[in-house]
């Protein structure tokens, strides 16, 4: 019963950013890599990504910040990245004309992206140093 009521009191941030112009397929690797970080250090390596949809998950993240700041009243530097992950949406489809009368399809996904964030409760470290 107490681990209960220890979910209940921890508030989760979050933000989803809909029809983004990308496929799950970019967006995954991105994601992955900034689930666990301090939300400064996520933003920090989204901006000097150079992956173009980077742009657009720095920016789902500032928002799930700016929840986090008037809707809870965290304090911006204990926000951690708890869940970062993407779905697919539409694909629009569109053709291109080929040789003999032929045509190419072409497929242009979209994504939906979610970002999770909770404050770092205080942890004891289990491992130290042997001395």
């Amino acid at each position: 019963m107490n681990k209960a009521t220890e979910n209940i009191d921890i508030k989760l941030v979050k933000s989803v950013n809909k029809n983004v112009r990308s496929s799950v397929r970019k967006l995954k690797p991105i994601l992955k890599s900034i689930v666990g970080k301090k939300v400064d250090v996520a933003m920090r390596n989204l901006s000097f990504s150079e992956k173009r949809i980077s742009k657009d998950v720095k920016k789902t993240i500032s928002s799930a910040v700016a929840n986090a700041e008037n809707n809870y009243q965290y304090d911006i530097d204990k926000l951690i990245v708890k869940e970062a992950y993407c779905g697919k949406q539409v694909i629009m489809k569109r053709f291109r004309a080929r040789a003999k009368g032929r045509a190419a399809e072409i497929m242009k996904p979209y994504s939906n992206v979610t970002i999770i964030l909770s404050e770092k409760s205080k942890q004891s470290e289990e491992h130290g140093s042997k001395s």
